[in-house]
């Protein structure tokens, strides 16, 4: 998200303070022969998914720990815009930290993708080191590595300077132990278009695309597909610049924010996954349709409740 060009008003950036999820790791080397506590780093995956074209019914839930008994949260009861039942998600899209790897090895045994949610250019101090698996939380690995900005606003979370090899090693880290470790098979990076922020930090799009860079191609070495988060957001060249290393792109709003044209690039080339919160399915689903984007509505909350379009 771009803070610039979305309030907390108009999107759900995060998830309730209960539930939200940490953007911090150890001070530890993530391509350093042994991380502590977790043995060698993992050799280069053969490859990853990419998310198919045409449809893909998809959920997203981020308030809570899915619940796989839970109707809403799994999508097995939705509607869609012509009243008949939607088809079940074959995606899933949760948070890294409050689920556990036995979640994503349950939606796999459906036939599931699973998206690992997590924040890659903020960090808040939000769990304990034993809800994380540490022995020392990420935020405040971070905090000490001294990486942190000015507070996002609206938000308990500092922004983190992406130019540094720390802030790098660190997140690299945390992907590996929260979506790696756990078998999820992508990653959705969240604030991963600060340079528009008021960070702290002088940064520019350029150092916001080696970051990116840097981060994709570890994902793609660990076997993670790359979800792209708001690329749409900057209004210049930073969502084709990226469409070579992107497998998909998650965007929010870009219906009501008029700005679904500037993922030209990927329409039709990869998959579009489209949230909205305030138009009526009837005001967008038509277009992200036609255009081949998997939209639907969710409530604010993420709370699992959705309207998907197809």
């Amino acid at each position: 998200m771009s803070l610039s060009t979305r309030g907390t008003t108009t999107t759900p950036r995060r998830r309730p303070a209960v539930a939200l999820c940490v953007l911090a790791a150890a001070v530890v080397t993530a391509l350093s022969p042994v991380l502590v506590g977790l043995g060698t780093v993992p050799a280069a995956a053969a490859g990853w998914w990419h998310p198919a074209l045409g449809n893909q019914p998809w959920q997203w839930e981020l308030s809570h720990p899915l619940d796989l008994s839970n109707p809403t949260d799994m999508g097995t009861q939705d509607t869609l815009p012509d009243g008949g039942p939607a088809p079940p998600p074959v995606i899933y899209d949760i948070d890294a930290i409050i689920n556990p790897a036995a979640t994503v090895s349950a939606l796999h045994a459906l036939g599931a993708k699973v998206v690992c949610y997590v924040e890659v250019g903020a960090a808040g101090n939000y769990y304990s080191a034993a809800e994380e698996g540490l022995t020392t939380t990420y935020y405040r690995q971070l905090k000490a590595a001294g990486v942190m900005g000015h507070r996002v606003p609206h938000y308990p979370e500092r922004y983190l300077d992406i130019r540094s090899p720390d802030t790098v090693r660190i997140i690299e880290t945390m992907i590996w132990q929260q979506c790696a470790d756990k078998g999820f098979d992508a990653v959705e990076t969240d604030i991963d278009e600060e340079y528009n922020d008021p960070s702290g930090f002088p940064l520019t799009q350029a150092d916001q695309e080696s970051y990116m860079t840097t981060l994709a191609d570890f994902m793609h070495e660990l076997g993670l597909a790359w979800w792209i988060k708001n690329p749409d957001d900057t209004g210049d060249s930073y969502a084709t610049d990226m469409f070579p290393l992107a497998d998909a792109v998650l965007t929010e709003q870009c219906n009501e924010f008029s700005s679904c044209g500037l993922l030209s690039a990927y329409a039709g080339k990869k998959a579009v996954f489209n949230a909205e919160y305030h138009l009526p399915t009837s005001a967008f689903c038509p277009g992200d349709d036609w255009v081949g984007f998997n939209g639907a509505l969710f409530d604010l909350t993420l709370d699992g409740s959705r309207d998907p379009c197809r």
